[in-house]
């Protein structure tokens, strides 16, 4: 992206599209608008703030090589103003590279790190890669996870990878498995959730994500690793890829994963944090996608904290 025009530090901004042909406009000013919480970017786009050669888009649209983008005022920092991450986690990512080589890396993200910098993260996963490779002007998330989940985080290194990889996600071609540890002893007869979701904000402004019969169509298979009492390990492998879907599914079958502070009850996080569990107990042990004209296997293993957790729940009797 190169700038054709800037009327003032955050006001209206004119991008000319150069490589990020190919990626879709919301994806573009999520990455090109720190700071910018994504319900508002979205709004920008359904009110026509966002234009794209002086006509309206839908969120979905690709952009093509010269396309002038404008972008509406908003409060943030500017792109390539956001404060530059720790040597600290840029030397933890490091160490928790899974894979790497021309085009893709494969990172085991701790739980606590955004992938992103803004709205209040002062930094990200994506920041602290571009400063750990400051050579690579074109590193971008091939996907999300939530901040608070730990595991397997797919990163393109150029734009022909992450084209790629956006196709093998959209063509449901990348498998996924989450571990988890649910309030809750799982039922036996729970293999499969299929519950249409959709997202919503609450009236103190928080984003989240409910089951509703017009919701996005869903679908999780669950095994189970272990059952507890009170508690129960098990294996989650989303076949969609909806914000908060293996957590709201959890809940929806009537089993919060542990630690999940926006889905759990009161008691449910009272009961966790009693028995010194301090995180959400979700963690992406493993990715396969296509690499290199194959489908490769990647897993992260299970972090030392929820394993510590499981040890400390499964011997409670309520």
């Amino acid at each position: 992206m190169r700038d054709a025009g800037i009327d003032g530090g955050h006001g209206v901004r004119h991008a000319v599209v150069d490589d990020a042909a190919g990626q879709r406009v919301d994806n573009f000013l999520l990455g090109s608008m720190p700071g910018v919480p994504r319900s508002r970017v979205y709004s920008m786009l359904r009110k026509g703030e966002v234009r794209v050669n002086g006509g309206r888009i839908r969120p979905e649209y690709r952009l093509q090589t010269n396309d002038v983008v404008r972008l509406p005022p908003w409060r943030g920092p500017v792109l390539g103003q956001i404060r530059a991450p720790s040597r600290a986690l840029m030397e933890d990512l490091a160490q928790r590279i899974l894979y790497e080589d021309s085009g893709v890396i494969v990172l085991n993200k701790p739980a606590g790190v955004a992938v992103h910098g803004g709205s209040g993260v002062r930094e990200g996963v994506i920041e602290a890669l571009r400063a750990l490779y400051p050579n690579e002007k074109r590193l971008e998330l091939a996907h999300r996870i939530d901040r608070d989940t730990s595991g397997c985080l797919v990163l393109a290194r150029n734009r022909a990878a992450l084209t790629e990889l956006h196709s093998a996600f959209r063509d449901a071609r990348v498998a996924k498995t989450y571990d988890a540890l649910v309030y809750g002893t799982w039922a036996r007869s729970l293999r499969t959730l299929r519950a249409p979701l959709e997202r919503f904000v609450t009236r103190t402004g928080e984003r989240r994500v409910r089951v509703a019969t017009d919701g996005k169509v869903s679908r999780t298979e669950f095994a189970i690793v272990e059952l507890a009492p009170v508690v129960s390990w098990i294996r989650a492998h989303p076949h969609t890829g909806r914000t908060h879907q293996i957590r709201v599914h959890c809940l929806a079958s009537g089993y919060p994963i542990v630690g999940d502070a926006k889905y759990a009850a009161d008691a449910q996080l009272a009961f966790s944090h009693d028995n010194g569990v301090r995180r959400l107990c979700l963690h992406a042990s493993s990715v396969a996608l296509p690499v290199g004209g194959s489908v490769r296997r990647f897993d992260a293993p299970i972090p030392d904290d929820f394993a510590l957790a499981w040890q400390r729940l499964r011997d409670v009797t309520g």
